[in-house]
Protein backbone atom coordinates (compact mmCIF):
# COMPACT_ATOMS: atom_id res chain seq x y z
CA UNK A 1 0.00 0.00 0.00
CA UNK A 2 1.51 3.33 -1.09
CA UNK A 3 -0.10 6.53 0.15
CA UNK A 4 2.55 9.08 -0.82
CA UNK A 5 5.25 9.23 -3.50
CA UNK A 6 8.68 8.88 -1.91
CA UNK A 7 9.97 12.29 -3.02
CA UNK A 8 6.79 13.98 -1.75
CA UNK A 9 7.14 12.20 1.60
CA UNK A 10 10.75 13.37 1.87
CA UNK A 11 9.83 17.01 1.26
CA UNK A 12 6.87 16.85 3.63
CA UNK A 13 8.89 15.24 6.42
CA UNK A 14 11.71 17.79 6.00
CA UNK A 15 9.27 20.69 6.24
CA UNK A 16 7.38 19.33 9.25
CA UNK A 17 10.54 18.30 11.07
CA UNK A 18 12.07 21.76 10.53
CA UNK A 19 9.03 23.42 12.08
CA UNK A 20 8.97 21.06 15.05
CA UNK A 21 12.73 21.35 15.49
CA UNK A 22 12.42 25.14 15.73
CA UNK A 23 9.75 24.72 18.38
CA UNK A 24 11.92 22.23 20.28
CA UNK A 25 14.73 24.81 20.38
CA UNK A 26 12.40 27.25 22.13
CA UNK A 27 11.33 24.50 24.52
CA UNK A 28 14.97 23.68 25.24
CA UNK A 29 15.63 27.31 26.18
CA UNK A 30 12.65 27.14 28.53
CA UNK A 31 14.00 23.90 29.98
CA UNK A 32 17.38 25.47 30.72
CA UNK A 33 15.58 28.29 32.52
CA UNK A 34 13.46 25.81 34.49
CA UNK A 35 16.51 23.84 35.58
CA UNK A 36 18.73 26.80 36.50
CA UNK A 37 16.49 29.68 37.59
CA UNK A 38 17.52 30.86 41.06
CA UNK A 39 19.70 27.79 41.53
CA UNK A 40 23.35 27.25 42.17
CA UNK A 41 25.20 24.91 39.82
CA UNK A 42 25.38 22.17 42.43
CA UNK A 43 21.60 22.31 42.86
CA UNK A 44 20.85 21.63 39.19
CA UNK A 45 19.48 18.17 38.41
CA UNK A 46 22.47 17.05 36.38
CA UNK A 47 21.13 13.75 34.97
CA UNK A 48 18.10 15.57 33.57
CA UNK A 49 20.24 18.42 32.24
CA UNK A 50 22.58 15.96 30.49
CA UNK A 51 19.67 14.14 28.84
CA UNK A 52 18.14 17.46 27.76
CA UNK A 53 21.39 18.44 26.02
CA UNK A 54 21.78 15.01 24.43
CA UNK A 55 18.24 15.14 23.06
CA UNK A 56 18.99 18.54 21.54
CA UNK A 57 22.20 17.25 19.96
CA UNK A 58 20.47 14.19 18.50
CA UNK A 59 17.62 16.33 17.17
CA UNK A 60 20.10 18.73 15.59
CA UNK A 61 22.07 15.91 13.97
CA UNK A 62 18.84 14.37 12.66
CA UNK A 63 17.52 17.55 11.03
CA UNK A 64 20.93 18.07 9.40
CA UNK A 65 20.86 14.54 7.99
CA UNK A 66 17.26 15.04 6.80
CA UNK A 67 18.23 18.17 4.87
CA UNK A 68 21.28 16.45 3.39
CA UNK A 69 19.10 13.47 2.41
CA UNK A 70 16.63 15.74 0.62
CA UNK A 71 19.39 17.75 -1.06
CA UNK A 72 21.09 14.57 -2.28
CA UNK A 73 17.88 13.15 -3.73
CA UNK A 74 16.54 16.29 -5.38
CA UNK A 75 19.77 18.02 -6.42
CA UNK A 76 22.99 16.06 -6.14
CA UNK A 77 21.81 12.70 -7.53
CA UNK A 78 18.70 13.84 -9.34
CA UNK A 79 20.02 12.98 -12.80
CA UNK A 80 22.53 10.26 -11.90
CA UNK A 81 20.63 7.97 -9.51
CA UNK A 82 18.97 5.06 -11.33
CA UNK A 83 15.25 5.74 -11.30
CA UNK A 84 15.60 9.38 -10.29
CA UNK A 85 14.60 11.04 -6.98
CA UNK A 86 11.70 8.66 -6.33
CA UNK A 87 14.05 5.66 -6.42
CA UNK A 88 16.65 7.47 -4.31
CA UNK A 89 14.21 8.15 -1.46
CA UNK A 90 12.97 4.55 -1.41
CA UNK A 91 16.48 3.09 -1.12
CA UNK A 92 16.74 2.17 2.57
CA UNK A 93 20.41 1.25 2.28
CA UNK A 94 21.38 4.81 1.32
CA UNK A 95 23.82 6.20 3.89
CA UNK A 96 21.86 9.23 5.08
CA UNK A 97 18.69 7.15 5.41
CA UNK A 98 20.45 4.66 7.70
CA UNK A 99 22.05 7.43 9.80
CA UNK A 100 18.70 9.17 10.24
CA UNK A 101 17.07 6.02 11.55
CA UNK A 102 20.02 5.29 13.83
CA UNK A 103 19.57 8.76 15.33
CA UNK A 104 15.85 8.10 15.81
CA UNK A 105 16.68 4.87 17.66
CA UNK A 106 19.17 6.78 19.85
CA UNK A 107 16.57 9.45 20.66
CA UNK A 108 14.03 6.81 21.65
CA UNK A 109 16.52 4.91 23.81
CA UNK A 110 17.44 8.14 25.65
CA UNK A 111 13.79 9.04 26.25
CA UNK A 112 12.84 5.57 27.46
CA UNK A 113 15.86 5.46 29.77
CA UNK A 114 14.82 8.78 31.25
CA UNK A 115 11.33 7.48 31.94
CA UNK A 116 12.84 4.60 33.91
CA UNK A 117 15.02 7.06 35.83
CA UNK A 118 11.92 9.06 36.73
CA UNK A 119 10.18 5.94 38.03
CA UNK A 120 13.15 5.02 40.20
CA UNK A 121 13.56 8.57 41.51
CA UNK A 122 9.89 8.73 42.47
CA UNK A 123 9.38 5.23 43.84
CA UNK A 124 12.88 4.73 45.32
CA UNK A 125 12.59 1.03 44.58
CA UNK A 126 14.58 -1.22 42.26
CA UNK A 127 11.70 -3.69 42.03
CA UNK A 128 9.45 -1.13 40.39
CA UNK A 129 11.81 -0.65 37.44
CA UNK A 130 12.67 -4.31 36.79
CA UNK A 131 10.07 -4.82 34.06
CA UNK A 132 10.65 -1.39 32.43
CA UNK A 133 14.39 -2.11 32.44
CA UNK A 134 13.89 -5.42 30.62
CA UNK A 135 11.67 -3.64 28.11
CA UNK A 136 14.33 -0.97 27.64
CA UNK A 137 16.97 -3.62 26.94
CA UNK A 138 14.63 -5.19 24.39
CA UNK A 139 14.12 -1.76 22.78
CA UNK A 140 17.90 -1.36 22.45
CA UNK A 141 18.34 -4.83 20.92
CA UNK A 142 15.48 -4.53 18.42
CA UNK A 143 16.51 -0.99 17.51
CA UNK A 144 20.11 -1.99 16.78
CA UNK A 145 18.94 -5.04 14.83
CA UNK A 146 16.52 -2.94 12.77
CA UNK A 147 19.21 -0.40 11.83
CA UNK A 148 21.71 -3.14 10.99
CA UNK A 149 19.15 -5.04 8.92
CA UNK A 150 18.25 -1.86 7.06
CA UNK A 151 21.86 -1.11 6.18
CA UNK A 152 22.44 -4.68 4.97
CA UNK A 153 19.21 -5.13 2.98
CA UNK A 154 19.86 -6.79 -0.37
CA UNK A 155 16.63 -8.56 -1.40
CA UNK A 156 14.64 -5.41 -2.16
CA UNK A 157 16.40 -2.29 -0.82
CA UNK A 158 13.79 -0.10 -2.47
CA UNK A 159 10.97 -1.28 -0.20
CA UNK A 160 11.22 -1.20 3.60
CA UNK A 161 8.14 -3.44 3.82
CA UNK A 162 9.56 -6.16 1.56
CA UNK A 163 12.50 -7.11 3.78
CA UNK A 164 12.49 -9.13 6.99
CA UNK A 165 13.71 -6.10 8.99
CA UNK A 166 10.09 -4.90 9.07
CA UNK A 167 9.31 -7.30 11.93
CA UNK A 168 12.18 -5.84 13.98
CA UNK A 169 10.91 -2.33 13.39
CA UNK A 170 7.39 -3.30 14.47
CA UNK A 171 8.78 -5.06 17.56
CA UNK A 172 10.77 -1.93 18.38
CA UNK A 173 7.70 0.29 18.16
CA UNK A 174 5.54 -2.07 20.24
CA UNK A 175 8.22 -2.39 22.94
CA UNK A 176 8.86 1.34 23.27
CA UNK A 177 5.10 1.98 23.34
CA UNK A 178 4.63 -0.60 26.10
CA UNK A 179 7.57 0.77 28.08
CA UNK A 180 6.28 4.32 27.96
CA UNK A 181 2.73 3.38 28.90
CA UNK A 182 3.99 1.31 31.83
CA UNK A 183 6.36 4.00 33.13
CA UNK A 184 3.76 6.74 32.69
CA UNK A 185 1.22 4.65 34.58
CA UNK A 186 3.66 4.08 37.44
CA UNK A 187 4.47 7.78 37.69
CA UNK A 188 0.84 8.89 37.54
CA UNK A 189 -0.29 6.33 40.12
CA UNK A 190 2.52 7.26 42.52
CA UNK A 191 1.82 11.00 42.36
CA UNK A 192 -1.94 10.46 42.63
CA UNK A 193 -1.44 8.24 45.67
CA UNK A 194 0.79 10.83 47.36
CA UNK A 195 -1.74 13.57 46.59
CA UNK A 196 -4.61 11.50 47.99
CA UNK A 197 -2.80 10.99 51.32
CA UNK A 198 -1.45 14.51 51.58
CA UNK A 199 -4.77 16.21 50.81
CA UNK A 200 -6.19 15.00 54.13
CA UNK A 201 -3.80 17.12 56.20
CA UNK A 202 -2.84 19.95 53.86
CA UNK A 203 -3.77 23.40 55.14
CA UNK A 204 -3.40 25.19 51.79
CA UNK A 205 -5.31 24.79 48.54
CA UNK A 206 -2.22 23.76 46.57
CA UNK A 207 -2.33 20.43 44.78
CA UNK A 208 -0.06 18.14 42.81
CA UNK A 209 -2.76 17.14 40.32
CA UNK A 210 -1.32 19.48 37.63
CA UNK A 211 1.71 17.16 37.66
CA UNK A 212 -0.56 14.22 36.88
CA UNK A 213 -2.20 16.15 34.06
CA UNK A 214 1.08 17.07 32.39
CA UNK A 215 2.29 13.45 32.57
CA UNK A 216 -0.98 12.31 31.00
CA UNK A 217 -0.65 14.93 28.26
CA UNK A 218 2.92 13.84 27.47
CA UNK A 219 1.97 10.15 27.49
CA UNK A 220 -0.99 10.73 25.17
CA UNK A 221 1.08 12.79 22.71
CA UNK A 222 3.84 10.19 22.53
CA UNK A 223 1.39 7.28 22.38
CA UNK A 224 -0.56 8.80 19.50
CA UNK A 225 2.66 9.31 17.55
CA UNK A 226 3.81 5.71 18.12
CA UNK A 227 0.40 4.29 17.28
CA UNK A 228 0.39 6.27 14.04
CA UNK A 229 3.84 4.93 13.18
CA UNK A 230 2.77 1.38 14.01
CA UNK A 231 -0.36 1.66 11.87
CA UNK A 232 1.72 2.94 8.95
CA UNK A 233 4.01 -0.09 9.15
CA UNK A 234 1.15 -2.54 9.51
CA UNK A 235 -0.67 -0.93 6.58
CA UNK A 236 2.58 -0.64 4.58
CA UNK A 237 2.08 3.09 4.08
CA UNK A 238 4.89 5.40 2.99
CA UNK A 239 3.63 7.83 5.60
CA UNK A 240 5.94 5.99 8.01
CA UNK A 241 8.89 8.00 6.67
CA UNK A 242 7.15 11.26 7.61
CA UNK A 243 6.22 10.07 11.10
CA UNK A 244 9.68 8.63 11.73
CA UNK A 245 11.30 11.98 10.94
CA UNK A 246 8.95 14.11 13.00
CA UNK A 247 9.12 11.64 15.91
CA UNK A 248 12.61 12.89 16.80
CA UNK A 249 11.63 16.51 17.63
CA UNK A 250 8.35 15.30 19.16
CA UNK A 251 10.30 13.21 21.69
CA UNK A 252 12.32 16.29 22.66
CA UNK A 253 9.24 18.49 22.87
CA UNK A 254 7.38 16.12 25.19
CA UNK A 255 10.45 15.83 27.43
CA UNK A 256 10.94 19.60 27.64
CA UNK A 257 7.21 20.20 28.13
CA UNK A 258 7.16 17.96 31.18
CA UNK A 259 10.12 19.72 32.80
CA UNK A 260 8.79 23.24 32.22
CA UNK A 261 5.21 22.62 33.27
CA UNK A 262 6.00 20.54 36.33
CA UNK A 263 8.70 22.93 37.52
CA UNK A 264 6.17 25.75 37.29
CA UNK A 265 3.60 23.69 39.20
CA UNK A 266 6.11 22.81 41.90
CA UNK A 267 7.13 26.42 42.36
CA UNK A 268 3.51 27.42 42.74
CA UNK A 269 3.04 24.57 45.20
CA UNK A 270 6.02 25.75 47.24
CA UNK A 271 4.83 29.36 47.20
CA UNK A 272 1.37 28.39 48.40
CA UNK A 273 2.75 26.13 51.10
CA UNK A 274 5.08 28.87 52.29
CA UNK A 275 2.31 31.45 52.71
CA UNK A 276 0.20 28.98 54.67
CA UNK A 277 2.80 28.66 57.46
CA UNK A 278 2.04 31.28 60.07
CA UNK A 279 4.50 30.56 62.87
CA UNK A 280 8.29 30.37 63.07
CA UNK A 281 8.05 26.89 64.58
CA UNK A 282 6.16 25.61 61.54
CA UNK A 283 8.69 27.24 59.23
CA UNK A 284 11.61 25.56 61.00
CA UNK A 285 9.89 22.16 60.98
CA UNK A 286 8.97 22.39 57.30
CA UNK A 287 12.54 23.33 56.37
CA UNK A 288 13.92 20.47 58.46
CA UNK A 289 11.74 17.77 56.95
CA UNK A 290 11.49 19.09 53.41
CA UNK A 291 14.11 16.66 52.09
CA UNK A 292 12.35 14.00 50.06
CA UNK A 293 10.40 15.23 47.10
CA UNK A 294 8.83 14.46 43.78
CA UNK A 295 11.67 13.80 41.32
CA UNK A 296 10.21 12.72 37.97
CA UNK A 297 13.12 14.25 36.13
CA UNK A 298 11.35 17.35 36.11
CA UNK A 299 10.63 17.96 39.65
CA UNK A 300 11.88 16.36 42.77
CA UNK A 301 8.50 16.49 44.41
CA UNK A 302 8.12 13.23 46.37
CA UNK A 303 7.16 12.13 49.81
CA UNK A 304 9.59 10.34 52.09
CA UNK A 305 7.58 7.34 53.21
CA UNK A 306 10.24 6.20 55.66
CA UNK A 307 10.11 9.46 57.64
CA UNK A 308 6.63 10.65 56.95
CA UNK A 309 5.58 12.51 60.09
CA UNK A 310 6.59 15.54 62.06
CA UNK A 311 5.16 17.24 65.10
CA UNK A 312 3.70 20.75 65.18
CA UNK A 313 1.84 21.97 68.27
CA UNK A 314 1.59 18.46 69.67
CA UNK A 315 -0.10 17.17 66.52
CA UNK A 316 1.49 14.69 64.11
CA UNK A 317 1.08 15.41 60.40
CA UNK A 318 2.54 13.60 57.36
CA UNK A 319 5.44 15.40 55.74
CA UNK A 320 4.70 16.60 52.22
CA UNK A 321 8.03 18.04 51.25
CA UNK A 322 8.10 19.57 47.80
CA UNK A 323 11.26 20.73 46.14
CA UNK A 324 11.91 22.31 42.80
CA UNK A 325 14.23 20.83 40.26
Amino acid sequence: MTSLPADTSALMSAALESILYGFSILMFIGTVWALTYKRRMREVNRPVAVVAVLLLLVSTAHIIMTLIHVENGLVKYRDTWPGGPAAFFTDITEETYVIKHALYISQTVLADGLMIYRCYALWRSIRVIIVPSFLWCAVVVTGIRAVYGTSQATSDPGDVFAIDVEKWIIAFIVLTLTSNLLCSGLLIYRIWNIERRVSKIRASNSTMMPIVRVLVDAAVLYTVMLLGLLICFLAESDGESVLTDIAVPVVSITFYMVIIRITTSCRHHLSTASTSRTTEMEQRNMQQYQTKSLEANISQCTQDDSASTYKVRDEERPSTGIEEI
